[in-house]
């Protein structure tokens, strides 16, 4: 008992390696974050990212830190969305 009490207060979570994510996805995402930031310029630097279809390639520039995501969608953060270059 007193081994399985230490092993939990040793635990370290894993860490959070980013995932791979298609190119063909984050060029489409890239264009989405472009587009609206042409449509709402008053709005720019506000985002976080984009979550998009993996499937159709249709998303939404996302606001908040957590974003629920339907189980075909993916979330590109803007930081990846930025360095992309097309």
């Amino acid at each position: 008992m007193y081994a399985l009490q230490q092993e939990q207060a040793n635990f370290t979570p894993p860490k959070k390696y980013p995932s791979l994510i298609d190119p063909a996805v984050i060029k489409a995402a890239s264009q989405i974050y472009y587009t609206y930031c042409e449509v709402h310029p008053e709005i720019v630097g506000k985002a976080v990212g984009v979550a998009i279809s993996r499937v159709t390639h249709r998303g939404k520039v996302i606001f908040t830190q957590y974003p629920v995501l339907l189980p075909q969608e993916c979330f590109v953060p803007l930081n990846q969305i930025e360095s992309y270059m097309y």
